[in-house]
């Protein structure tokens, strides 16, 4: 057998040393390097791009070749060229393209030509958009991020290892492919990091088809409203359109449009679209986006693509470049994503190519009366192409797809230096080199020990403000090793280390998180937590074990138990810290506790794609307690009684809520899933992405009278919930929850159905209820709950000025519920969102029955 290998060995050697190279450099008149110009190579249906120098290289198989040198704003140049085995050199200088205006008799009342022409555009935009069934390419990308500016702190906080220069550069290989409608197969072939040798790059092919044939253009992270394209059918609404002239192409005519914005704050581009004439497709794109469109975390983004001739009246992009620029807190900085199309194969959907004819008026008595009237403007058609027949060998097999839209391929980081030579086909830059060089060489000594502790020195410095409030970690980052320690005070309602509240006065909740983790991404965690209140003296101490044993299925089980104090909704509704405010300021007790000694077991995994369990088993002694104090910072006269109520809710459907110690044994159960759920494979983890379909829960919960436990009943529901985009109109959010109860042996109130309710100004979570009590209408009957919230995103705020400065956002919700008690229950918010980017104001109306019941103003937190 080694002697067969080493046989094929030495055949395939001089085949595979026959690639020819190519490269050469591609200029302007004054005989600069054109960064991103595009070269185009008819026999292949390939690309190429130029790097910032204007430097380019191909690997092509001896041969004659056709070579389209192109660069937007200057005239194509073609050149034939053969390849043999040895390296070439071809410079090739463009020169900046030379428009001839039509010769055209322009009136004032009449429109710009330019008009005329993005209307047949725009005519024929969903034919262009969908003139293939099927294609797949080779598609090389590289993304580079630079930062030019960094301050020494941001908002007090020392800046640590990170320099000026490139921060972040990225190259991969994917094998691409498409189908209608929306089927989408990317393989990862090949990936390199800089100063990451084990590290996989987060480039994804199918995120740079970015189509300007699409009505409205999506980009995730950079807007929620999304961007009209030119060629939308309501372009005219958001663009005017001017014409610049035309050049020569291959026998073809080439228009030059510019796109102006109508108004300056509309979510549109700005700058030139190429049209070719007749057939009126789009040649290439010079498009940029501003913070007046709206978009985020960048100050501007430049969108540049190249269209080519792949096959028979089929174009295609063969590069593509998307160039930003950002700038706060003092860093700034930008970068660079591009994309290089080569080896297409397409299966073309028309065997005809469409176009657009004049519609002939239909005679009539009148004809010659109406020939005396101003002439009006002609009407037109679209002749639809006829379908193409549909090959013997499809040129994409449908066992390709799947959900799995991204594999990276286990061994797609181990390409040696002579693999990217001879794939890359847009060279290095100078700095480009050096940032590899350097990094890589520099990668050993960043994760060794030394290195590492060096850094943790500096950031594990305590501070007075993390401890105070944002919570202080103590990290060990070579051994994975990351302790974490609760702030004093949390503003934002999760955990913090003082506390007050009736039942135990001042409290003193301290929790330390222990994190290891390891090289394949699996975990554990320790958490040890002790309670203590200064009033109610008592000792309440729990631990908490888990571990994270497969991180492409998040499967985690975990352990917890001891003796502690919990709230009695166990949604957790009102957060430590603005209970303690309200006790403390308006002698309002909202928190209502008891105590319980217990034991519990967590599961969680995804079963399969999309669908997941999560289950947990409880036992519990539970105890009820007490109110012990009755301190707070109001002023009341001597016979002024206390407001604080006992630490026994008040519920509807229960004339005393109070319980006796007993015993709890439960068990929870919930099945969620997602269908259409597409997914991103990675050698270390998996990354799920959202689905066209709404999420579905099957949930039950159910007390077990064995073991001794004492209560017994049992609660199925099914939920549907799921976030909706609507374009320019925003985004909504819902979700309905719908259960029954049966087998009610034995309840206490702990054990019913709670709901998120809030009694504070300050907003609770926005999938709950803004003024429903905690309590009231806690029930152990049947009950359906819902929850609407849509985001404008700016559609009508942008209309205001000083809105649309501020850059606020609109929304409105709805929160309904129905149980026994409650009967119909409506809440309707009006809220503003984005305030200085973090806050949001609602006012919000309650309706009981139809009757108004109360209003009031939630103060929330958020991006």
């Amino acid at each position: 057998m080694r002697h067969t290998y080493l046989l094929l060995l030495l055949l395939l050697l001089p085949a595979l040393s026959m690639a020819g190279t190519l490269r050469g450099r591609v200029t302007d008149e004054n005989n600069k390097g054109l960064p991103f110009a595009s070269i185009y190579i008819k026999e292949t249906a390939s690309g190429t791009a130029t790097n910032d120098q204007g430097l380019y290289q191909l690997q092509l198989s001896p041969g004659t070749y056709t070579l389209e040198f192109k660069y937007v704003g200057y005239r194509a140049h073609t050149q034939t060229v053969t390849i043999g085995e040895a390296a070439q050199e071809l410079n090739v200088q463009l020169q900046p393209e030379v428009l001839n205006l039509k010769e055209v008799v322009v009136k004032a009342s009449d429109e710009d030509p330019a008009y005329a022409i993005m209307r047949n555009a725009i005519r024929l935009r969903k034919y262009h958009r969908d003139e293939v069934n099927a294609w797949s390419a080779r598609v090389y990308m590289k993304g580079v991020a630079r930062m030019d500016k960094v301050p020494a702190k941001v908002l007090g906080i020392k800046i640590v290892d990170v320099d000026t220069g490139i921060v972040y550069l990225s190259e991969s290989v994917s094998e691409l492919a498409f189908k209608k409608p929306n089927k989408i197969s990317e393989r990862m072939i090949s990936s390199k990091v800089s100063g990451q040798k084990r590290g996989f790059s987060f480039n994804q092919a199918s995120e740079m088809s970015i189509s300007f044939y699409d009505p409205l253009l999506k980009v995730e992270g950079l807007s929620e409203r999304g961007f009209v394209s030119p060629l939308a059918n309501n372009a005219f609404m958001f663009y005017r359109f001017e014409y610049l002239g035309t050049f020569q192409e291959n026998g073809r005519t080439i228009n030059k449009i510019k796109v102006i914005p109508r108004r300056k704050h509309d979510p549109v581009f700005a700058g030139n679209i190429y049209i070719v004439d007749g057939s009126w497709r789009i040649h290439s794109t010079d498009l940029r986006l501003t913070k007046d469109a709206g978009i985020e975390f960048v100050d501007w983004i430049r969108v540049r693509q190249v269209y080519a001739p792949v096959a028979e009246e089929v174009w295609m992009p063969v590069s593509q470049r998307f160039t930003f620029e950002a700038a706060g807190l003092g860093f700034k900085g930008g970068g660079y994503a591009m994309g290089v199309y080569s080896n297409y194969k397409v299966q073309p959907a028309y065997a005809t190519p469409p176009r657009v004819e004049e519609v002939a008026p239909e005679p009539t008595p009148e004809t010659e009366v109406a020939a005396a009237r101003p002439a009006k403007k002609p009407k037109y058609k679209v002749v639809a192409p006829e379908a193409a027949e549909r090959p013997a060998q499809p040129v994409v097999s449908d066992e390709l797809f799947s959900k799995e839209v991204l594999l990276v391929e286990k061994n797609a980081n181990k390409r040696d230096s002579a693999y990217w030579a001879s794939i890359r086909p847009v060279p290095l830059t100078q700095e480009e080199v050096v940032d590899y060089h350097k990094k890589d060489s520099l990668e050993v000594i960043k994760n060794s020990k030394p290195y590492q502790d060096s850094l943790d020195a500096v950031r594990n410095k305590p501070s007075f403000g993390s401890f105070l409030m944002g919570g202080y970690t103590y990290s060990k980052s070579y051994e994975r090793k990351f302790y974490r320690f609760d702030p004093l005070l949390s503003l934002s309602g999760g955990a913090s280390i003082l506390q007050y509240n009736t039942v135990e006065g001042v409290a003193a909740d301290v929790r330390v998180s222990y994190r290891k983790s390891f090289e394949d991404r699996t975990y554990y965690q320790v958490e040890p937590t002790v309670r203590y209140g200064f009033s109610n003296q008592k000792l309440n101490a729990k631990l908490n074990l888990s571990y994270q044993y497969d991180p492409i299925k998040n499967s985690t089980i975990s352990i917890e138990g001891g003796r502690y104090v919990a709230q009695i909704n166990y949604l957790d509704p009102i957060s430590p810290f603005v209970n303690t405010l309200y006790t403390l300021l308006a002698e309002r007790n909202y928190l209502k506790l008891y105590q319980r000694d217990y034991g519990q077991v967590s599961y969680r995994s995804e079963l399969w794609n999309g669908l997941r369990l999560t289950t947990s088993v409880n036992y519990a002694h539970r105890m009820p307690l007490e109110n012990t104090t009755d301190f707070s910072f109001r002023d009341r006269g001597t016979d002024e009684p206390s407001r604080f109520t006992p630490n026994v809710p008040v519920n509807a459907e229960l004339e005393d809520a109070a319980f006796t110690p007993h015993q709890a044994l439960t068990f929870t159960a919930a099945l969620s899933i997602k269908p259409g759920q597409r997914y991103i494979s990675r050698p270390d983890n998996k990354i799920n992405l959202p689905s066209r379909y709404p999420t579905l829960t099957l949930s039950y919960r159910g007390g077990l009278k064995v073991l001794g436990g004492d209560v017994k009943y049992s609660t199925a529901g099914l939920s549907i919930a799921d976030d909706v985009s609507f374009g320019l109109l925003g985004r909504s959010k819902y979700s309905v929850l719908g259960a029954v109860f049966w087998g009610k042996e034995d309840m206490r109130l702990l054990d019913y159905k709670h709901f998120n309710g809030n009694r504070t100004l300050v907003a609770g979570t926005y999938e709950g209820f803004q003024l429903l009590d905690y309590y009231r209408y806690s029930t152990n009957n049947r009950y359906l709950e819902a929850h609407y919230e849509h985001h404008f995103n700016g559609f009508l705020f942008n209309k205001i000025p000083l809105f649309r400065k501020l850059k606020w956002q609109e929304v409105v919700s709805l929160n309904y519920l129905n149980t026994q008690a409650s009967r119909h229950y409506l809440e309707l918010g009006l809220g503003i969102e984005h305030i200085f980017k973090v806050f949001r104001v609602d006012f919000v109306t309650s309706f009981q029955e139809g009757n108004r019941a109360r209003t009031g103003v939630m103060v929330g937190f958020g991006f």
